[in-house]
């Protein structure tokens, strides 16, 4: 499968390209970017061209992968699936329902493969323990704490995000956690309470199909001593933690390359395809309406 890659950024750079560059069964084609400097630097650092024009790449692949912010995601992965390609797309989906719905027609109306990348759920270990926990029954109550430290600490390449600045803890590390709860407790039937911390921190409550409920506490301006991810759901079996895992985010990369491949060979969809994504940016959307006091 030849495969571009649309996006310059700090993500492209750290994951995207050298997963791509490394994959066995993809062939990295080509780069474009918003400026031509980072363009054909990252291009250059891994052999292939740099492209200046974003519909000139399309005609080249068969899919891309894209490390951009949301906005902008949303609005060339609609160019990209009307051109024919298969889609590897990172989170959150879109920032508005809207715009992930535009991704997830333009998906289904080109017939084209897609899959978002949702790190947790393409590590191994935690990958396994959540569909260890899928299969469970009885369970009562989760608690997710999603806590970064990009605003906080003195060295995250994220810090000066535009869109992480706008969005927040809610958009950027809130998929993470919900890509693990809902699997396990089952589709959020409500978002019953949202409210904010010390910054961007917020917290929220879940009502799941299941009938269990859930807590989030999401941020990216805890201490960096406080950092971490940690998930706990309690139930009829006991008490069970989301175990750590040493995979680096380019091997988890390269696996979501790897869904992408049998999702476009076999016609199945991924667990987290771009219906997965829309889902979890309508959750996300009734959160911040809350937080808003909407």
């Amino acid at each position: 499968m030849r495969i571009g890659l649309l996006g310059t950024g700090p993500w492209a750079r750290m994951a995207h390209a050298p997963a791509l560059s490394g994959h066995g069964e993809l062939d990295f084609v080509g780069v474009w970017g918003r400026r031509t400097a980072p363009t054909k630097e990252l291009a250059d650092s891994h052999g292939v061209r740099a492209y200046d024009e974003v519909d000139a790449l399309l005609a080249d692949v068969d899919a891309v992968a894209v490390a951009l912010p949301p906005a902008i995601q949303a609005d060339l992965a609609v160019r990209a699936a009307r051109a024919g390609c298969h889609l590897l797309l990172d989170k959150p989906l879109a920032p508005t329902v809207e715009q992930a719905r535009a991704v997830v027609e333009a998906v289904e109306t080109a017939g084209v493969a897609s899959v978002v990348f949702f790190t947790t759920r393409f590590q191994p270990e935690t990958e396994a323990w959540v569909t260890e926990q899928a299969a469970a029954e009885g369970w009562f109550t989760g608690r997710a704490q999603w806590l970064g430290a990009v605003f906080s600490g003195d060295d995250s390449p994220f810090a000066d995000s535009p869109w992480r600045r706008e969005k927040g803890a809610l958009w950027d590390v809130g998929p993470h956690a919900l890509s693990v709860l809902l699997p396990v407790l089952g589709d959020a039937r409500r978002v019953t309470a949202a409210a904010p911390g010390p910054g961007d921190t917020v917290h929220l409550v879940l009502d799941h199909v299941s009938g269990a409920s859930s807590t989030l506490t999401l941020s990216l301006t805890a201490p960096p001593a406080a950092a971490g991810a940690a998930v706990e759901l309690r139930g009829t079996a006991g008490v069970t933690l989301l175990p750590e895992s040493s995979e680096s985010a380019v091997s988890a990369f390269g696996r979501a390359g790897d869904a992408l491949l049998t999702a476009a060979r076999t016609g199945q969809a991924h667990a987290c395809d771009a219906g997965f994504g829309l889902r979890v940016s309508e959750i996300l959307a009734e959160a911040e309406a809350l937080f808003n006091g909407g």
